[in-house]
């Protein structure tokens, strides 16, 4: 792979299961060093996505490359060179950390006693090196995980849905590795269905239903597919100005959101517009102000 070349490229992949296709025709570029999410609901494709261009499953139609190599004819250099993190990674609860380190180093040739508590070092858990792993917390697992996947020092990463079932703060904690590890040259591919998460990327790609949406910055998918203003309103009743709005012309969405809803207008649609039409349903506007768009209205803007 020359230095120019992507770390991952993509054409027409395709898989079907009888008759029914998991992956659509889909065609995209990683670049060396980027951190790329892949988002989109469970069942979309993204982990089918993944198994193809390592190699674990030959597609219908399309071809891969990954760090040079063919994905579907030369998958042992690849699986060599690349660290895959699954959604569902077999760790030994009867196994210490540093035990279970220890066995899947050995799978990959890594004896060396250093590179072992350097990885372990480098996901914070060097300190718990001699503890039980059915005594760690979700979070502390998935760190686990992560340093099984990259002991031996992969230039690509794989990740399925890393933090799934894990608390916002090990969430956070878990992005910042990733971070370190691309700062260190490692490339990232990352499935999720967080939408807060994917802002963390580089380039997010929107998947549903085996079909890739979009592909870019996150900045440029929402100046792209949100032309028009996000409001943030508060108003009681609010179910009753939620009714208002979804039946408004101008208004391209409206959705509760915790104690207050989300309108998403068309451009041109002022706030005026906007409390007209909720008082005239007999509600009371409380607070109406301007909201920043997110990946979840492109998201929903897209699977229209």
């Amino acid at each position: 792979m020359t230095a120019s070349a992507p770390v991952i490229s993509a054409q027409n992949l395709t898989r079907k299961f009888g008759g029914f296709t998991a992956v659509d025709h889909v065609s995209f570029d990683v670049q060396p060093g980027e951190i790329v999410g892949y988002l989109g609901p469970n069942g979309c494709g993204k982990t089918t996505t993944i198994r193809m261009l390592l190699g674990l499953l030959k597609p219908t139609e399309g071809r891969a490359t990954v760090l040079g190599y063919d994905a579907f004819t030369q998958s042992s250099q690849v699986r060599a060179g690349a660290g895959y993190m699954s959604q569902k990674f077999a760790i030994y609860d009867d196994l210490t950390v540093w035990e279970n380190l220890e066995f899947y180093g050995g799978v990959y040739g890594i004896k060396n006693t250093a590179r072992l508590v350097e990885t372990l070092e480098s996901v914070g858990l060097g300190d718990t090196r001699n503890s039980l792993t059915r005594e760690l917390s979700a979070g502390w697992r998935q760190r686990l995980a992560l340093a099984i996947a990259i002991v031996h020092q992969p230039k690509l990463l794989f990740l399925d849905e890393p933090t799934s079932g894990v608390d916002p703060n090990a969430r956070r904690a878990f992005w910042d590795l990733i971070y370190d590890l691309a700062a260190g040259g490692v490339t990232i591919l990352v499935t999720t269905h967080y939408m807060d998460e994917a802002e963390y990327c580089h380039r997010v790609g929107m998947m549903r239903d085996g079909k890739l949406l979009a592909m870019d910055t996150p900045l440029a998918l929402k100046e792209h597919f949100v032309r028009g203003d996000v409001w943030e309103l508060a108003a009681a009743p609010l179910l009753d100005a939620l009714s208002a709005l979804e039946s408004t012309e101008g208004v391209e969405r409206a959705a509760l959101a915790g104690d207050r809803l989300r309108v998403v207008s068309a451009p041109g649609l002022d706030a005026g517009r906007i409390r007209e039409a909720v008082e005239a349903a007999g509600a009371h506007v409380q607070t109406l102000e301007k909201g920043e768009p997110g990946l979840e209205d492109v998201f929903l803007n897209l699977a229209k």
